[in-house]
């Protein structure tokens, strides 16, 4: 199994070398294949996913997994769509990042390249095999994937597609593969196929993340998991402040950036409080409070919140609810119990947002707007391969910057150091 894997991560590095020499509009060219191709091929690609959705509901799969796995002719349009969206953006690699000449006359210039081979790990998602292949791509790089046995036959299906995309103009088939073949130990290999494989991206649930920044020796980027917060300080403009909860709450709560705990200012509480669990009960969220939010719930039923609670990202319509003394009482929550995603502040006092935006560790910070905005595609990035809660390498959503690493080029006339 191993040694299988070695030679897919091989064969990758082969072909990594040749997109790192290929022009920017080869690699445009062969995207805008790869578009073409996908619609081309909806009925097969959705002949594929039903044995897919037929495997998952046999195997009692969720609802909501489900629709992350179902494509249909306007899915995959859409995700054709994105990728000549991702033509379209700028080509980060050959870009120069800063330079200048020496006093000595030396010419230096830090110039961004390819990455290499980059490892994804995903799951029952098929549209992420499409958008990673993508990035990865379009930023020079080969890409090794691990799309999850729940949607094996529609990633079959896909890559075959992007495969004879690459061929078709000239690059080599290799760039694109994929490891689902060999299972669970098939990613126990990537992981550990240092020197083969630059960079792993796991992009999931934490358990998933977690087992691969665990259990690699490749270099990992950490990225999703999402216990993101909104603090409502004593100087909101309430009104506001409620739109901004049940947005982040609300909109899309399966996702790494949505809201999952509350804290409110006592000040602001007994006429904020009602409202919120109001709004929240009326959307559908189930509710969990501490002592003083349940004796404000009225006829709102809010289950009492434990530990656990605080702690636990629930990518559902969940949501904890607390109530804290000051600012640096929530401060103080958040560090405790943030996994460093996006955190959120929603106050008219510009101090209080100052503090609020320097204390908070994490990738995103927003002040007056939802944790929602912490995304590729909102942040004007155009697209994104995941979003890094990490501080090494990238943080955030990454782009396609950050797929790249950096040489420093000196030019120079015979220089000779003294």
């Amino acid at each position: 199994m191993r040694e299988a894997v070695e030679q897919v991560a091989r064969e990758a590095r082969e072909a990594s070398r040749a997109l790192a020499t290929a022009s920017g509009a080869t690699r445009d060219a062969a995207l805008l294949a790869v578009a073409d191709g996908l619609v081309a091929a909806t009925e097969r690609l959705v002949a594929a996913n039903a044995d897919d959705l037929a495997r998952a509901q046999a195997d009692g799969m969720s609802t909501s997994l489900q629709d992350r796995l179902r494509l249909d002719a306007g899915r995959i349009a859409a995700i054709a769509d994105a990728v000549r969206d991702v033509v379209a953006l700028p080509d980060p690699v050959g870009q120069v990042v800063r330079g200048s000449t020496l006093p000595n006359g030396l010419r230096v210039h830090q110039v961004r390249r390819p990455l290499g081979v980059v490892g994804m790990v995903y799951e029952a998602r098929p549209n992420v095999t499409v958008d990673a292949a993508a990035l990865c791509l379009k930023s020079g790089n080969a890409v090794v994937l691990r799309g999850g046995s729940a949607a094996r036959s529609s990633n079959e299906a896909i890559i075959e597609v992007l495969q004879d995309a690459l061929a078709a103009t000239g690059l080599p088939r290799d760039a694109v593969r994929t490891i689902d073949a060999h299972g669970r130990a098939g990613v126990r290999a990537l992981l550990r196929a240092r020197g083969l494989v630059d960079v792993v991206i796991p992009r999931g649930g934490a358990d998933l993340i977690r087992t691969v920044v665990e259990t690699a020796t490749v270099p990992t980027v950490e990225t999703g998991t999402g216990n993101c917060h909104v603090y409502v300080d004593t100087a909101a403009d309430l009104d506001e402040a409620l739109a901004v909860c049940v947005n982040a709450k609300v909109q899309r709560p399966s996702t790494c950036n949505a809201a999952e705990t509350v804290l409110v200012h006592a000040a602001v509480a007994e006429r904020f409080v009602p409202r919120l669990l109001r709004a929240m009960h009326e959307a559908g969220v189930r509710l969990h409070g501490d002592e003083t939010v349940q004796g404000l719930a009225g006829e709102v039923p809010v289950e009492a919140a434990t530990e656990e609670d605080w702690a636990t990202e629930y990518l559902a319509l969940e949501l904890a609810v607390g109530v804290v003394p000051d600012l640096g009482s929530a401060l103080d929550h958040i560090r405790r119990f943030s996994s460093g995603h996006t955190e959120a502040i929603c106050t008219r006092d510009t101090r209080a947002a100052d503090r609020f935006v320097a204390e908070v560790d994490a990738a995103g910070v927003a002040v007056n707007a939802s944790t929602r905005f912490t995304d590729g595609g909102q942040l004007g990035l155009g697209a994104e391969i995941g979003i890094s809660t990490q501080k090494l390498h990238a943080r955030g959503p990454m782009g396609l910057p950050d797929l790249t690493t950096t040489t420093w080029v000196m030019t120079g006339d015979g220089h000779l150091r003294s």
